[in-house]
């Protein structure tokens, strides 16, 4: 049976594994290096991918491409002033992605990512001597669904079956696990080149692999580090020459390449000369320097709100697994940029203990991945993995509710189901709008799409019985179909492509939905409280209708005042639950005399065996109309 390799598909390297009898190798790649930079260079028909292309940078660099995992799976308006910052071409597509533009050619980021992919898979069959069709490919925790499914297309470009996508984080604790056999709780810390992780998890001597909680923030990672780093050598040339290198490539270029070198000299050092001559000329002609003293000091003060954001993340994931820090018997520090002297102090302030060097952090993820392809394979039996879902996936409800199906950290694989009906008579379609995130209301989440069902036939509202289930699989890929039970109609969608949610907005659903939790939960009991009392009206109102030959017309003019006085409070845009509550009970109040009057009456002279009716008031959710 042919090998199925794992990836780890960096920001900025990548790395891959397999599985040699019970342990985990890493596999060098043809330039004899264990990891594969993450860039692309092409010109013409010339494509160089990794150490050879980075090479082509300085004096090319608006035909290399670099850091496109940051972009894969995203919409072009979230993230263009990141891409302004970019020295290639990149421009909207059609369906509002981004495209990246090279030699007058025009990629998607996952035909890049599929070229980094393509490149680690030859690798790997020069090394085994077999043909390489299957892997297992690793993604932030935080992705979304538009990012797996983006990740898993380019694993198809690049010619390999995508057996399983795997959180990194995750991976990384496979890692850490093989060979163990003891019962522990563990923090995975990972800061890679774009994306920042921490995932709980609990970890038996029987080999299970229980993730208990996950939380992360996509801008904190070592490129955002690298960023500030060259504005600051920027800022300080242009201060001392007068200057502006952002609109040289070449220039800006060879400062992102010191920037990246900066900082990883600091991890060691406590200052750096960043010295780059002929970096430009002046108006005269003349070659000007670059020339900069940066100390990890101010390194750490450039950086100091990237630092600080670490925390919360940690203090979160913390604070959903229901684990004290007390609990925790390890923290292991996963990506490049755990390399930092502030990310271990940080760590030991928030977990109160010192992490440990167990893994290696550049090549544990992959090394995971390859565990996870043994588990697929059959030669890894004795574990079990169960990861989680990041955010709440729900699906909308009448009042504009978001009516969570399968909240955030449940275990997945998981499906669910929930029964819901129609919002007026005789409705032969619903909208089913499916949104990701903690908010209440379906407006401040994340739409991931939506679809109608149709066919369902004409009934009173609430008869129907809509049966919508949300099926979220290993990979964290999510399908939701609905079904009109009376009729077996049926409709589906796997959710993917540009109507997901972004990486910012998933890192800012729980903030947001911490900091409006109080302001959400009096909004849905108003919408609550206003659609029990249109419920109250619907059946007054029918009242009147059905019996409207035999209602007096003093108590029609009473039914009539009711619905008047009902409408009022239900369009008054400023009322409080309780002018709507107490205004429900007195129409339920006053009306329950002329049910009981008309109601009754006519439910006595029915014949013996007909069948009953309720026309009472029903609460209950229902589905949006269309």
């Amino acid at each position: 049976m042919a090998k199925v390799i794992g990836i780890d598909l960096g920001t900025t390297n990548s790395c891959v594994s397999y599985l040699l009898g019970d342990k985990s190798e890493v596999i060098a790649n043809a330039e004899g290096n264990r990891t594969t930079p993450s860039i692309v260079y092409i010109k013409g028909d010339e494509l160089l991918v990794g150490d050879l292309a980075k090479r082509k940078a300085i004096l090319e660099p608006k035909n290399v491409v670099y850091e496109v995992k940051r972009w894969i799976g995203r919409k072009y308006s979230e993230i263009k002033d990141e891409l302004k910052k970019m020295p290639y071409e990149t421009k909207e597509g059609k369906d509002g992605g981004v495209i990246i533009v090279v030699d007058k050619k025009e990629y998607k980021p996952e035909q890049i990512s599929a070229f980094i992919l393509q490149k680690l898979k030859d690798d790997a069959e020069k090394y085994l001597g077999e043909k390489i069709t299957q892997a297992v490919i690793t993604v932030p925790a935080y992705f979304n669904d538009s990012q797996r499914n983006a990740t898993k297309a380019a694993g198809e470009i690049a010619g390999l079956k995508v057996e399983r996508i795997i959180n990194e984080p995750t991976a990384a604790a496979l890692a850490y696990g093989e060979g163990k056999n003891k019962d522990e709780q563990i923090v995975v810390f990972d800061l890679g080149g774009g994306t920042f992780d921490v995932t709980i998890l609990e970890i038996s001597s029987e080999g299970t692999f229980q993730v208990l909680s996950t939380a992360g923030d996509t801008e904190i990672g070592g490129a955002n580090r690298d960023q500030r780093i060259m504005d600051y050598l920027v800022e300080e040339f242009k201060a001392k020459e007068g200057i502006d290198l952002h609109g040289n490539a070449m220039a800006m270029q060879r400062i992102k390449d010191e920037a990246e070198k900066a900082k990883k000299q600091l991890s060691t050092m406590d200052r750096v000369d960043v010295s780059i001559p002929f970096i430009t000329q002046g108006e005269d002609g003349t070659p000007r320097n670059l020339d900069v003293v940066l100390t990890r000091a101010k390194f750490e003060s450039l950086c100091s709100d990237l630092f600080k954001r670490c925390k919360e993340p940690v203090q979160k994931a913390l604070k959903d697994s229901g684990l004290k820090t007390s609990e925790i018997e390890d923290i292991i520090l996963v990506g490049g940029s755990t390399r930092m002297p502030q990310v271990p102090a940080i760590v030991k302030e928030v977990c109160g203990k010192e992490p440990k060097a167990t893994v290696n952090p550049d090549e544990s993820v992959a090394q995971g991945a390859a565990i996870q392809a043994g588990i697929i394979q059959g030669d890894v039996k004795d574990i079990l993995l169960l990861d989680v879902t990041p955010l709440s996936l729900a699906v909308e409800v009448e009042g504009g509710i978001a009516h969570a199906m399968i909240p955030r950290n449940t275990t997945i694989p998981a499906k669910k189901s929930n029964i819901y009906t129609t919002a007026s008579d005789n409705q032969t379609a619903v909208t089913v709008h499916v949104t990701q995130g903690e908010r209440q209301f379906s407006r401040d989440n994340k739409s991931l799409g939506m679809f109608n069902l149709e066919g369902i036939p004409p009934m009173r509202r609430g008869q129907p019985q809509i049966e919508v289930t949300f099926d979220i699989d290993a990979n964290g890929i999510l399908n939701v179909t609905a079904k009109e039970k009376s009729t077996g109609k049926e409709q589906s969608v796997q959710i993917q492509g540009s109507t997901n949610i972004s990486d910012e907005e998933i890192a800012q659903a729980k903030a947001d939905a911490e900091k409006f939790a109080e302001e959400d939960k009096k909004r849905k009991e108003v919408i609550e409280a206003k659609n029990w009392l249109e419920t109250l009206i619907y059946a007054i109102e029918g009242l009147g209708q059905e019996h409207k030959e035999k209602i007096s017309e003093e108590d029609k003019e009473t039914l009539n005042k009711l619905v008047a006085d009902g409408k009022a409070m239900k369009d008054k845009e400023d009322a409080t639950v309780e002018e709507i509550k107490n205004e429900a009970d007195r129409l339920q109040k006053e009306s329950e005399p002329l049910f009981q009057k008309y109601a009754q009456t006519a439910q006595a002279e029915q014949p013996a065996d007909e069948e009953k009716k309720d026309d009472g008031p029903v609460e209950g959710e229902v589905v949006e109309a269309e």
